[in-house]
Formats: C-alpha cells, sequence, structure tokens
C-alpha cells in the first residue's frame, strides 16, 4: 500500500503559516479602525495600545487551507493517493469536522465577546460548556475504555473546558500561548501522522502552521496580541487536536493503553501552570479565574532570564516533556 504523501502535510503547514502571515497586517489594521485594541494598564507589559489581531489572522490561515484542501480534494488538484486518503477521512469524518471548525469560529466570538464587554465569569464558562457540549455531541469524544456515554460526555467537556482555560491562562506574555500550543500541534500532529491518522495529522499540521506565521509578531516584540480571542481559539483547537488521534488500538499491547495519556505530557506545562495558580488561588481565597503574576512564567521572569527568557525554558520544557511521546510509539 502506498504511504501518504508527507508533502501534503508541508502544503497544510506553510499554506496556513503563509495565509496567516500575510492577513495579520490587514487584521492589526483593521482592529486599529475598529479600536479593537489592549490599552495599558495594570499588570500590562507594553505601553501603547496593541491590536488583538492574533486569533483572526490564525483563524483566516486555518480557514484558508481547510477550504483550499476540501477544494483540492474534490477537484482532484492533487495526487490520487492522497485525494483517496483525504477524501475518504473527509466523508468519515465530515460532521465532526463541522462541529469543530464551527465550535473554533464560535469561540474566536466568545473571546472577541468577552476583550470587548468583559464577559462575567459565568456566562463565559456557561458559553464554553455549550460550545464544548455541542462538539461532543457530533461524536468528538474521549472514551478511556469506559463503555459510559455519560462518562464520555462528562470527560469530555471537562477536558476541552481545562485545556481551553489553561492556554487561555497562559497568554500572558509575548509568544508564550502560541508557542506551548505550536509545540502541542506539532507533538500530536506528528503522531498522528507516524499512525496513518491523515485527516488528523494534516488538521495538526494546519493549526501548527496557522500559529507559526502568527508567532514572528508576537515574540519577542509585540505588534499584535491574541487577545481573549486567539486565546479561546487556540485552547479549543488544541483541546481538539488532543482528542482526534486514536492513542491506543485492540491490535497493541494492553500495557500501550498508557498512550491515551500522551496528551498530558504534550500539555505538561499549561495544565501545571493551571493547576497551581488555582491551587494558590484558592488558598488565598480568590476565584481561579482572577489574574494575578503567579504563573509560572512570572515566576522565571523575576529571575535575571526576564520575560522573553522565561518564555524560551517554558517552551523548551515543554518541549521536552512533549518528546517522551515518541518513545516507544
Amino acid at each position: 500500500m502506498p504511504t501518504f504523501p508527507n508533502n501534503a502535510y508541508l502544503l497544510a503547514l506553510v499554506g496556513a503559516m503563509v495565509a496567516t502571515g500575510l492577513s495579520v497586517p490587514l487584521w492589526r489594521a483593521l482592529c486599529r479602525r475598529w479600536n479593537w485594541v489592549d490599552d495599558p494598564g495594570h499588570r500590562k507589559i507594553h505601553n501603547t495600545p496593541i491590536p488583538l489581531a492574533g486569533g483572526w489572522a490564525v483563524f483566516t490561515g486555518l480557514a484558508a487551507v481547510l477550504a483550499g484542501g476540501v477544494l483540492a480534494v474534490a477537484a482532484h488538484w492533487i495526487d490520487p493517493v492522497s485525494v483517496d486518503r483525504l477524501a475518504y477521512g473527509l466523508g468519515k469524518r465530515a460532521p465532526q469536522l463541522i462541529a469543530i471548525v464551527l465550535g473554533a469560529a464560535a469561540m474566536l466570538a466568545l473571546g472577541a465577546c468577552d476583550d470587548r464587554y468583559e464577559l462575567k465569569a459565568p456566562v463565559k464558562f456557561g458559553a464554553q460548556f455549550l460550545i464544548a457540549f455541542a462538539v461532543a455531541a457530533a461524536g468528538v469524544r474521549i472514551t478511556l475504555f469506559v463503555p459510559s456515554v455519560a462518562f464520555s460526555y462528562a470527560v469530555t467537556i471537562l477536558w476541552i473546558l481545562t485545556v481551553t482555560n489553561a492556554l487561555n491562562l497562559s497568554d500572558n506574555m509575548n509568544g508564550l500561548c502560541a508557542g506551548l500550543a505550536a509545540i502541542a500541534a506539532f507533538h500530536l500532529a506528528t503522531f498522528a501522522a507516524t499512525h496513518g491518522q491523515y485527516l488528523v495529522a494534516a488538521f495538526g499540521f494546519t493549526i501548527l502552521g496557522a500559529l507559526l506565521g502568527y508567532l514572528p509578531f508576537n515574540y519577542p516584540k509585540a505588534s499584535v496580541f491574541l487577545g481573549d480571542a486567539g486565546s479561546h481559539l487556540v485552547g479549543f483547537l488544541i483541546a481538539i487536536l488532543s482528542i482526534l488521534p486514536h492513542f491506543y488500538a485492540e491490535r497493541h499491547d494492553a500495557t500501550q493503553r498508557l498512550a491515551v495519556l500522551n496528551p498530558l505530557l504534550v500539555l505538561a506545562i499549561p495544565l501545571l501552570d493551571v493547576a497551581q495558580v488555582t491551587v494558590y488561588r484558592t488558598l488565598q481565597g480568590k476565584p481561579f479565574w482572577i489574574g494575578d503574576t503567579n504563573h509560572l512564567s512570572h515566576r522565571i521572569a523575576r529571575t535575571p532570564l526576564g520575560k522573553p527568557g522565561a518564555v524560551a525554558v517554558l517552551c523548551l520544557v515543554a518541549a521536552a516533556i512533549a518528546s517522551l511521546t515518541f518513545r516507544g510509539s
């Protein structure tokens, strides 16, 4: 059987990277015109208003490649091997893919509303829950070997909410949220590619490309921010991408069931960070969603490494931990 051509993955990655990068100046100008900016203030690291254009640019790159990919498959613009593999995946997962794209758009819109109106926590979490429930209802669910639909819904919704908010909370320094997400996307996409999960891999490399297209505009010096719109979008996409791969099959040895824990390794840093700030804020008698400067990034930034160094260290550690997923795969 012929293998899936890697140039399709490269095309997805480069296409998303170019589309995102080219769209940043447009979205930056529009955000300035609409006064969709992050103004300087308490706990802010910038002195001038920064456009909240990152999420819109990332979504543009993602949408451009997904639309182009569907069109290329339908029109047979790519080689027959790629067409057959992707057409099969699209046909099998079309309802899920539609739900994921609509969910991503909904998360982007929810975050944009939070950027503009500073939504109250119950409203924001309630909307996140509804989006996660809708995606789970479309069939994008975690099972963890438990034959219970109710359990599958519960653990899936909890995972989506946790990862979305973990990456949202990690968006506290230039390049950190997008950098951690890019590392996760690379490892999850590579795992899917090496295990013959073509559509999942292509989707993962598209997310990676969109993030790489955005990062030069945000790190080390930022001309645009993700904002809550972008961090909600990025968190949701990584949460979904970590659900889609099949980490275990019945033909594998039972000990390989532990492979389902790979997403915990890939997302170790943002999950550890959200856990420690939640415990700290709870002990301080504060709601966990009220921001402070006690994230891992802030603690490292108070050393001589500074903020860019803190981001680099956390990304390197995240990459090192995530690389453990390749062992025995």
